[in-house]
């Protein structure tokens, strides 16, 4: 009998947006492996716990805690990112070793939903085919920073008839998304919006979503650019880190001149 992997996503922040699909699956676990990220996100290892504490009604599973490696800074930035990932894959694979039996299941609890920029299913592949370890694996979605930050917005995510391009920060500095006039953009740690041409666009902002830190900004690009970069420096000093998402519509002009924004 194999061991059995469970990906459960567990929301942006907000325990009250686990579903009852990803409860289920946390109750039927008899590990949790727990990342942990330093000191200054400890908040996102406290979340998990609290999650275990609120949702799991039978015995506690074993909560394994390990340290989550450090992806380095310096050089290319795919090589940082495969290397950074082979470190990761091997933790788990001495974990799924030493700290699950055969015909055990463990959980992991994945920030978010794992299949929107999250890199777990990615490290479950990895483990397959260094096939040190037999497993079998299921996946369980959440809800997505993208959702909450349209929920608080109270906004829908596309305009009608149209598409919406899925992005990151680092792709949208080096320039706006070819046929695009709907961006979201994800793991920005260079305010990449303010490099947009379009100051007339609309940009909609969150941080922390889901969490009691939560911030919302949303207005034309131009008059809160600024304040928006000024904000997530406050939050990230005041935190010792951040989370944080945003969306932009070019402006109608814009958006009806095939969507070339910037």
């Amino acid at each position: 009998m194999s061991r059995r992997i469970r990906v459960i996503g567990i929301g942006s922040g907000n325990p009250d947006h686990m579903t009852i699909q990803a409860i289920d699956a946390l109750n039927s676990c008899d590990v949790l492996f727990v990342p942990t990220k330093g000191e200054e996100k400890a908040f996102l290892a406290e979340l998990r716990h609290e999650i275990c504490t609120r949702f799991i009604t039978g015995p506690m599973p074993r909560l394994v805690h390990y340290a989550v490696p450090k992806r380095r800074a310096d050089g290319d930035y795919g090589t940082a990112v495969d290397d950074w990932h082979d470190a990761i894959a091997a933790i788990y694979e001495d974990l799924l070793l030493s700290e699950v039996a055969e015909g055990e299941t463990v959980g992991l609890l994945v920030w978010g939903d794992p299949m929107l920029y999250d890199s777990t299913l990615r490290l479950i592949d990895r483990l397959t085919a260094r096939a040190r370890v037999s497993f079998d694996h299921d996946v369980i979605p959440g809800i997505t920073s993208l959702q909450v930050l349209c929920a608080e917005h109270r906004m829908p995510l596309n305009r009608i008839g149209a598409p919406v391009t899925i992005t990151t920060g680092r792709r949208l500095a080096a320039g706006w998304p070819e046929g695009a006039s709907d961006v979201a953009v994800m793991l920005d740690g260079v305010q990449a919006f303010n490099s947009v041409a379009d100051r007339d666009a609309t940009l909609t902002w969150g941080a922390y979503l889901g969490t009691p830190m939560q911030i919302l900004r949303q207005g034309r690009l131009g008059d809160i650019a600024d304040e928006v970069t000024a904000t997530r420096a406050a939050a990230r000093a005041e935190h010792g880190w951040i989370m944080d998402i945003y969306l932009i519509r070019a402006s109608a002009t814009e958006a009806d001149s095939d969507g070339e924004a910037a």
